[in-house]
């Protein structure tokens, strides 16, 4: 997507700095959608909605919490430790200042890589989204800003999915790879992911509950990602497809939730430009776990019937159009899976890809 008008950036901007006085969750362990959401309304066309959206949305957000002291040589130690999310940011603002936002990500990627799970996903996404952002809109400020809360966020809530914890990232991957299948195939594996037979309580419950589920580390092993760098894009494209039109199928079992299969692996994959080649396979096996692990713990058994999707949308204005139901809905993840989606459409041009835009409109219930 190209580089904004500067109004446009402006906006962004503006948004960025009213949400970086807030913190990256409430009300206990929510996620504080608004960079996403407003960097995809700005991507989209729809500058002039932002500040309107973000007076509703930021009522509900809590203030940036205080810090406890500097991260310091001993990061590992406070991986993982959402006390510590101030102090991450600090701890990536200091280095943004010092060095070009693309070093930084080059180093910091492998480290949090095997944490890819961190807040039901939200780590990467939101990081995915200020790249995203950075490589369109280039070296701005405030984005780079925006980075360092998407890379603290990551770190302070830093997770590995079960049956991950042994693996490498930043390694090569261990399966023989090469061009195998082609990506559609690849990622239709996503379809015979095990279901967790017991889909209750919140996203950490449910993760721990992975290790003892059945098939699950044979899941885990399933893609066999390719060696060429040139195929590894077009890979993980496919998943991301997939999971996005798999949203008609699957979407009924938890709407919102089951947004995430596809929107991060999307975050990885528009992160893959920013990253050097080495760790683009490692990004599309961590992608692969992040959309395993999202459908196995709240994808339904049995898909939604054909006669209940919405009808598909195409033509030349579809994406703006149903980019703008996105927008009147309201709702962050609906946003967010709308901008995912006109990803998936301006590859594959499925109009199946809007519909599952369309029919999280009709799942997710609109803000309060």
């Amino acid at each position: 997507m190209n580089a904004m008008p500067p109004d446009a950036t402006a906006t962004l901007d503006e948004a960025y700095q009213r949400l970086h006085t807030t913190g990256p969750e409430f009300e206990g362990w929510l996620s504080n959608h608004g960079p996403m959401a407003v960097e995809a309304m700005v991507r989209h066309g729809h500058a002039g909605q932002v500040h309107r959206w973000l007076d509703d949305y930021v009522g509900r957000l809590d203030e940036f919490p205080r810090g406890t002291g500097p991260i310091g040589p001993d990061w590992r130690a406070a991986m993982g430790d959402p006390r510590r999310i101030a102090d991450w940011t600090g701890q990536f603002a200091r280095e943004l200042a010092e060095q070009p936002w693309r070093s930084v990500l080059a180093i910091w990627w492998p480290r949090l890589l095997p944490g890819v799970a961190a807040s039901a996903t939200h780590g990467v996404i939101r990081t995915g989204h200020a790249v995203r952002a950075l490589l369109a809109d280039g070296d701005d400020p405030v984005h780079v800003t925006e980075l360092a809360h998407g890379l603290a966020y990551w770190a302070a809530r830093w997770q590995p999915v079960p049956g991950t914890e042994d693996q490498q990232p930043a390694s090569p991957p261990a399966r023989p790879s090469g061009p195998a299948a082609a990506a559609s195939a690849q990622a239709a594996a996503l379809t015979t992911v095990p279901r967790l037979a017991e889909q209750s309580g919140g996203f950490r419950d449910r993760l721990s509950r992975l290790g003892g589920l059945t098939g699950w580390p044979e899941a885990l092993a399933t893609p066999l990602v390719p060696a060429a760098p040139d195929q590894i894009a077009p890979w993980l494209a496919g998943l991301a497809d997939t999971a996005a039109i798999g949203y008609l199928r699957y979407g009924h079992g938890s709407p919102v939730m089951l947004v995430h299969t596809a929107t991060a692996p999307t975050a990885i994959l528009r992160s893959l430009p920013a990253l050097p080649q080495h760790l683009w396979a490692p990004s599309a096996i961590a992608a692969w776990q992040a959309a395993a692990a999202l459908t196995a713990i709240y994808a339904p058994a049995a898909p939604a019937p054909p006669a209940g999707w919405p009808d598909p949308a195409d033509g030349p204005h579809a994406v703006a159009d149903v980019f703008a139901q996105a927008v009147d809905h309201g709702d962050e993840h609906v946003i967010k899976f709308a901008d995912t989606t006109a990803d998936v459409y301006a590859r594959t041009g499925n109009p199946a890809a809007l519909a599952a835009s369309i029919r999280a409109v009709q799942l997710v219930p609109r803000p309060a």
